[in-house]
């Protein structure tokens, strides 16, 4: 269920960070845009960078060489790390921002006990060939706790983070005192916050809305206009509740701002690189030529072949994700695709 929370202002009583210190685990847009909301808040964080060169030029520079460069950093408020096993140890909360393909690489040589640790996702895709969600990957692998384990749920782009544009970030979390007090440490002027108890259906949304952009740039790149965007979006919200029903069957209203207001964002914004990859799609380039292109990742692409092989099992109805996995994975043509599509929408 998603609650609404107050907006958090100085005089809320925020976790003790000597007791608490927050680790953000990731170098990309996103990860840029959490540092920058905890800094808001909290007097220093802990930040992992793979790169040493990084670091180094980040404290040249005083912002993310790489992403969101307009945003300007006192980075002596930044504990900079290159080892997993230093920043694990020395922090209590951890926010995993990284590309869902990158975190078994990032933890294979993680020797660090994380079990009683917080751990926050910020990561919109499945983990390892067995398609876990990445609260499962840190349950199975681990041995963290669910209680322990929260999502980070949109609609939020890091873009507009960055330009401080007001934003609403849901914190889900089967541990209500915990969603409650992140969610005070990342609350601002230009964040508002909600909790929730449902990290399945949240983070299954969250994975399916990539997805589902990738298909809006498909057709968007085939020169359809907003009207079927439209009934697009209309009939892809109703397959992402058959889904998260299917998986996980609780009361939730897929209307909130953490389905629905997600997959919008996700849909029409122009900072999706996922619909930005399937507009490459539509309008004729390859795989392989779009990625290169793009030069980021779009989860939804390792996200298709996931829920179609999740699906396998639960057997819903999934015309829209079935057409991106045809495309992307079957080389079938996205003309053919989306005019086969059309008649199973309403």
């Amino acid at each position: 269920m998603l609650r609404k929370l107050p907006k958090f202002v100085a005089q809320f009583k925020l976790m003790n960070l000597k007791t608490n210190r927050v680790a953000v685990i990731g170098s990309g847009s996103w990860a840029t845009a959490i540092a920058k909301m905890l800094l808001e808040n909290v007097s220093q964080i802990n930040w992992f960078f793979r790169k040493p060169e990084t670091i180094e030029l980040f404290q040249k520079l005083g912002h993310n060489p790489r992403y969101l460069r307009s945003v300007e950093f006192d980075t002596a408020k930044i504990n900079f790390y290159n080892d997993i096993n230093k920043i694990t140890e020395e922090s209590e909360i951890l926010i995993l921002a990284i590309p869902s393909a990158f975190l078994p690489v990032i933890f294979k040589n993680l020797k660090t006990n994380i079990s009683r640790k917080f751990i926050l996702s910020g990561i919109k895709g499945t983990v390892s060939d067995e398609n876990l969600l990445v609260v499962e990957y840190l349950n199975k692998y681990f041995n963290v706790p669910f209680e322990s384990v929260g999502v980070i749920a949109g609609p939020c782009h890091a873009e507009e983070v960055a330009l401080e544009r007001l934003s609403y970030l849901t914190i889900a979390c089967p541990d209500e005192e915990k969603a409650v007090n992140f969610a005070r440490l990342i609350a601002c002027d230009y964040i508002s916050t909600n909790v929730s108890d449902d990290i399945w259906g949240t983070e299954y949304a969250s994975v399916l809305k990539n997805i589902i952009a990738i298909a809006a740039g498909i057709v968007h790149g085939l020169r359809y206009g907003d009207n079927f965007q439209a009934v697009l979006a209309s009939n892809a919200i109703q397959e992402i509740k058959r889904f998260v029903d299917a998986v996980h069957p609780i009361t939730r209203d897929i209307k909130s701002s953490a389905y629905l207001g997600d997959l919008i964002v996700t849909l029409y914004s122009q900072f999706s690189r996922n619909r930005m990859f399937g507009t490459m799609i539509g309008k004729g380039y390859s795989v392989k030529t779009a990625q290169l292109d793009m030069n980021m990742i779009a989860e939804g692409y390792f996200a298709a072949k996931s829920i179609y092989d999740l699906n396998k099992k639960y057997k819903v109805d999934m015309p829209i994700s079935e057409a991106v996995y045809n495309i992307l994975y079957k080389n079938e043509s996205p003309k053919t695709v989306i005019e086969n599509l059309i008649p199973k929408l309403s």
